[in-house]
């Protein structure tokens, strides 16, 4: 019976020791790395990316169909989803990038509706998504680059999606942190848990005051429109 409890207990070890690996690594967690807030969250973000990409998909099958096609976005020379969907930048990998957008955020919400129905992931799993908006987060900051300085205009679709990957990226990037997905010292992963807000809200000052600066001109109103 010794031996016969101390095999169960063996074969028992390694899925304990995995268990653990997703735990939090701080307490109490923030609320936004709480399962259903963080749930939420990217929910919320993931619906409001989701129906912007959608938007941006049937105004690109119309200018497809029309060249001459208006968008609902087209306000005028600087602000205009039309202009920029003629662009090289607009199809980076030979298919629109919205296409991306359909896709990636339909994720988003799956794992959200996952979450809140009580799925538990695995540690790969998180990896995977960690993995997924670090690519999509590093592709919106270049997609802003070269709206604001080189193609010198903005698609207010485009926009909403740069608005929601914000605090996408932030907090799957704090809840991996403080769940011990992605190893950092514990100092630094309460710095960071408790100024996930904080962190978002300057990163979307830095955006309104690149966009302020690349268009001062047509604020200023010395464009000539």
């Amino acid at each position: 019976m010794p031996s016969t409890a101390r095999g169960n207990l063996a074969n028992q070890a390694p899925s304990h020791v995995e268990d653990l690996s997703t735990q939090p690594l701080i307490g109490p967690l923030p609320g936004a790395v709480r399962d259903k807030p963080f749930a939420w969250l990217l929910l919320i973000t993931g619906v409001i990316g989701w129906l912007a990409s959608g938007a941006l998909v049937l105004e690109k099958l119309e200018v497809l169909k029309d060249p001459n096609h208006v968008t609902v976005c087209d306000v005028n020379p600087w602000v205009s989803c039309g202009a920029v969907m003629q662009t090289p930048q607009s199809s980076v990998f030979g298919f629109p990038n919205m296409f991306i957008g359909i896709v990636a955020f339909a994720i988003i919400i799956t794992t959200a509706m996952g979450i809140l129905a009580g799925a538990k992931f695995s540690r790969g799993y998180w990896w995977g998504l960690q993995a997924g908006v670090t690519l999509g987060f590093a592709f919106v900051v270049w997609l802003w680059s070269q709206a604001l300085y080189s193609i010198h205009v903005l698609c207010p679709f485009c926009m909403v999606v740069w608005a929601v990957m914000i605090p996408l990226f932030v907090w799957v990037t704090i809840r991996n942190l403080t769940h011990g997905v992605i190893k950092a010292p514990s100092g630094l992963v309460k710095l960071v848990s408790g100024s996930g807000w904080i962190i978002v809200a300057l990163l979307y000052v830095a955006v309104i005051a690149t966009i302020f600066f690349a268009f001062i001109h047509v604020f200023a109103g010395t464009s000539g429109y």
